[in-house]
């Protein structure tokens, strides 16, 4: 009957373990409540044209300037790390593990496989919102599905878009753990996600086994049409409510739906079994959509997690900005203090003693002063507007203690140096900002590029199609390959940052030591222009500009040319004097 108050649990009839997994959601979200709040006033901070915005909305000032020191900080770091991790086309090989796999044939196929579903996927500009929450958050999650991606077209024809794994980012407020476990590989997770009535359905009808899942979908249809026309009674209902809504009937009314994705074991106490290795959806906090088996053959889930400053026994990480907020909360302070003392030596205060008759404050008015009366003006203390010495050291520091030197910017330090001297501060100064970028690189990147290629291999139910580099011509071929093809023992590893800076000094020594060998003929004989050029081709990471005496043949080429052009010129010059022109 329509306005009777329903018990929302007695009519949808929740799943034990559905509730298990919804509960523990909510306590690990829970748990990092100061965590959200403190990235959300980081965040504030960021993005604000204003103090009004953020925590420094509560100041007695009547400016609310802010300086942007932190969002030209996050800026500075992004694009410095996004450099360092992808300095050239070539930032990853595959390193294999015995014999067998070790065949340039092989390598050549993996690596060229694993660069072209990157240049596909759309991964860097996947890891370029990555690093962003690697600076802001301190945390980023990522995960890898394999996605396949095609239009049908009405007259029957079907275009295929991209077939192949893909990076997905996964945002620091949709994913819990337990926050106090060893390692975070080691520990459950649940991924929250809000989909669409119709993307449900879609996911439906594309299982092959589908009876099960139908009839999920039509109680949670039904359970909808039972909520929008009767009152809910809310203390029993809180359970069920997802996040971001008022209340059970609101989410009800609305045609979005709220998965929460478990990854990991856990112990069904209703039916007293131990799911192992688990990948299970809850569909309303109250029901179990799908409950399979990772596929994966990495025996984890393909959930990664790196943090810029980790902590002990706690997983959620510390960000580079995180320690910064105070201080540039001190700066628009000191700001706005400033513009307010300026204001008021600019639009002085009146002080008027004694008897003074009422008058207008303007230019050339007049002011009758009686017995012992006097107007003047209230002066502020100026040493306000020395709060400019202040800010400059605090923005200097903030640069510093979040690992980003002036020097990252082309700003050099006082005082004259040699060339070696700038290289060795320049090294010792970026210290703290390559070791966090290796981290991201080695942590994050690289267990990432190894569960696509799993993924791609596990997957590959077709002949697929990749571009390789012939290193010898410097031209791309097209070769068809299949899932044997991408069986090996080894791993792709990430080369991009962990040899960034010490790429850059080879190829100065290289450059140097060349100019020693150009300039000294006792030297010159005893070094191998070959070897400088092949080494020097390979630090730049384009090796096809090598070719064993390359120069040569393409002299000889010129030269051909040349001699064809004279050849086919004297011809028509004679064929001329012979026509009598």
């Amino acid at each position: 009957m329509a306005g009777t108050t329903i018990d929302i649990a007695s009519i949808i009839d929740p799943h034990s373990l559905a509730v298990e997994i919804s509960n523990r959601w909510s306590t690990w979200n829970n748990a990092r409540s100061a965590k959200i709040e403190e990235w959300k006033e980081l965040r504030n901070y960021i993005y604000a044209t204003d103090t009004r915005t953020t925590s420094n909305n509560k100041l007695p000032w009547s400016n609310s300037t802010t300086t942007p020191k932190l969002t030209q900080i996050s800026d500075n770091l992004h694009a410095n790390y996004f450099a360092a991790l992808f300095p050239q086309k070539r930032w990853m090989r595959f390193e294999a593990n015995d014999g067998d796999s070790n065949t340039k044939l092989k390598r050549d196929v993996i690596q060229a496989y694993m660069e072209n579903k990157v240049n596909q996927s759309d991964f860097i500009n996947t890891t370029s919102k990555l690093i962003n929450d690697y600076i802001q958050y301190g945390n980023c999650f990522a995960t890898v599905d394999f996605v396949r991606k095609a239009t049908d077209y009405e007259d029957g024809d079907r275009s295929v878009n991209y077939i192949g794994p893909k990076l997905v980012r996964i945002s620091p407020y949709d994913i819990v753990f337990n926050p106090t476990a060893a390692e975070f590989a080691d520990s459950p997770k649940i991924v929250r996600s809000i989909v669409t009535l119709g993307e449900v359905q879609r996911k439906v009808d594309e299982t092959m086994d589908n009876e099960y899942m139908a009839d999920i979908f039509s109680k949670m249809l039904s359970n909808r049409s039972t909520a929008k026309g009767n009152e809910v009674d809310t203390s029993k209902s809180d359970g069920f409510v997802a996040d971001g809504f008022a209340n059970i009937t609101d989410y009800y009314e609305s045609n979005y739906v709220e998965l929460l994705t478990f990854y990991g074991d856990i112990y069904d106490a209703e039916s007293g079994k131990f799911h192992n290795n688990r990948i299970i959806t809850v569909v309303d906090r109250s029901y179990i959509l799908q409950n399979i088996e990772n596929p994966s053959w990495l025996g984890r889930d393909a959930i990664f997690h790196v943090g810029w400053r980790d902590r002990p026994d706690n997983l959620y990480s510390m960000g580079p900005l995180d320690n910064l907020v105070g201080m540039q909360y001190r700066i628009d302070h000191l700001e706005n203090l400033k513009a307010d003392v300026f204001d008021q030596i600019a639009y002085p205060i009146l002080k008027i003693r004694g008897d003074v008759e009422d008058f207008e404050f303007a230019p050339n008015a007049r002011i009758y002063l009686g017995d012992e009366g006097d107007v003047g003006y209230l002066v502020p203390d100026t040493t306000a507007l020395n709060a400019d010495f202040q800010i400059r050291e605090l923005e200097a520091k903030m640069e510093m203690m979040a690992g980003a030197p002036r020097e990252a910017m082309g700003i050099r330090s006082a005082g004259e140096k040699t060339a070696f001297e700038v290289q060795s501060l320049m090294t010792a100064a970026g210290r703290i900002f390559q070791h966090k970028t290796a981290h991201f690189e080695r942590v994050f990147l690289e267990p990432i590029l190894n569960a696509m290629l799993e993924a791609g291999r596990r997957n590959m139910d077709y002949e697929d199609t990749i571009r390789v580099l012939n290193d010898n011509t410097g031209l791309y071929y097209f070769e068809q390959i299949t899932k044997d093809d991408l069986k090996a023992n080894g791993k792709i590893v990430p080369m991009g940052a962990r040899h960034f800076a010490e790429r850059a000094q080879r190829v100065q020594n290289i450059t140097t030591l060349y100019q020693i060998k150009a300039s000294d003929p006792t030297v010159a004989p005893h070094l191998s222009g070959k070897e400088f050029a092949r080494i020097l081709a390979d630090e730049l990471g384009e090796p096809a500009l090598f070719s064993e005496n390359i120069s040569v043949t393409e002299q000889l080429e010129t030269q051909k040319v040349v001699t064809e052009a004279q050849v086919e010129y004297e011809a028509q010059q004679e064929e001329a004097i012979q026509r009598g022109v």
